[in-house]
């Protein structure tokens, strides 16, 4: 067991908590909200519910054995102390990290290991000279009790052995660590999500298909074999000669990048935001929006066991 520290109580910040709990850790969670703080307990006890209903928590664990294995703090310096491993899921703004990681090398275990859950930001040069060494990325998608990627990236003057030792713990917690070579914005999901995102805005911004088309041909085609195949295993299956004639007859041209999309600045506008507003690309009936994630994590729970016992094909190779 490890004792562990988040810095930050929103969207992801509480349920890594949550993560590092069920995964038998000590768990310390602060936010530099109050509000923030005292909502995480309520949202942590609904997602373990969910998790718990599917048979994917600890049997027997209640409320009771989450507020022992989380303990809320107020202060940054009562929620680090002793602290082996921070997690820092804060606001993806640069001041506001360097801000954090100057309070935090004041008050911080010299020899903890700090780890970002950044998206996008390469948060190396913020960090204090001190600290670079014990500092990294593990940047977890949402919701990280459900979906298991993590990836791991060090920056120039990390410890590998901090690497290694974060990758280990996730794999311990049955995750998926992936250890980059160096870092890029987005890492590999999100760049690859962000090429697909630019394709939909596209699509939909010149009229060829609707969000239900769209989504349709996802689920039924692309979907269907990505979680067996992934891509370049399907790219075995289908003949290498076949990407390279795709590539040599240039049948496809990437969006421009324009940095907007008329379809989605239209439904800003229009206060459609997404299911916290009731709807967005779709209309989402008036619904209660916990009833909705909730809804999505149980299918994203029965999907996940799905694949689980199915494997992938590299995997079923690998493991021949």
């Amino acid at each position: 067991m490890s004792r562990v520290a988040v810095l930050g109580a929103g969207t992801m910040g509480h349920a890594l908590a949550l993560v590092f709990a069920l995964g038998g850790h000590s768990v310390r969670l602060t936010d530099s909200s109050p509000a923030t703080l005292a909502k995480a307990q309520g949202l942590m006890e609904k997602a373990l519910a969910t998790l718990a209903a599917a048979g994917e928590a600890p049997e027997g664990w209640t409320s009771a054995h989450l507020a022992q294995a989380v303990t809320r703090h107020e202060s940054l310096a009562d929620c680090v102390e002793g602290a082996e491993l921070i997690v820092e899921a804060i606001v993806e703004n640069p001041d506001a990290k360097r801000t954090l990681y100057a309070q935090l090398d004041a008050v911080a275990p010299k020899d903890a290991i700090i780890a970002s859950n950044t998206s996008y930001l390469d948060i190396f040069p913020l960090m204090p000279a001190a600290r670079q060494r014990r500092t990294l990325i593990a940047h977890w998608y949402t919701p990280p009790y459900l979906v298991d990627l993590v990836d791991i990236v060090g920056g120039p003057e990390t410890d590998p052995a901090c690497i290694e030792t974060v990758r280990a713990m996730c794999a311990a917690m049955g995750k998926q660590p992936i250890v980059m070579r160096k870092f890029v914005p987005g890492y590999i999901a999100n760049r690859l999500q962000s090429a697909i995102g630019l394709e939909v805005q596209q699509l939909l911004d010149d009229g060829v298909a609707t969000p239900e088309e769209i989504d349709a041909a996802i689920i039924h085609g692309i979907a269907l074999r990505l979680p067996i195949l992934g891509v370049l295993a399907k790219a075995d299956f289908t003949g290498l000669p076949m990407m390279q004639h795709a590539l040599r007859n240039r049948m496809y041209t990437p969006p421009e990048v324009r940095g907007h999309s008329e379809s989605l600045d239209k439904l800003v506008a229009a206060g459609k935001t997404g299911v916290m507003s009731g709807g967005g690309f779709y209309d989402w009936g008036g619904k209660d929006p916990a009833t909705l994630f909730e809804e999505r994590d149980r299918r994203l729970l029965a999907l996940r066991k799905a694949l689980r016992d199915i494997g992938t094909m590299a995997g079923l190779e690998r493991d021949a």
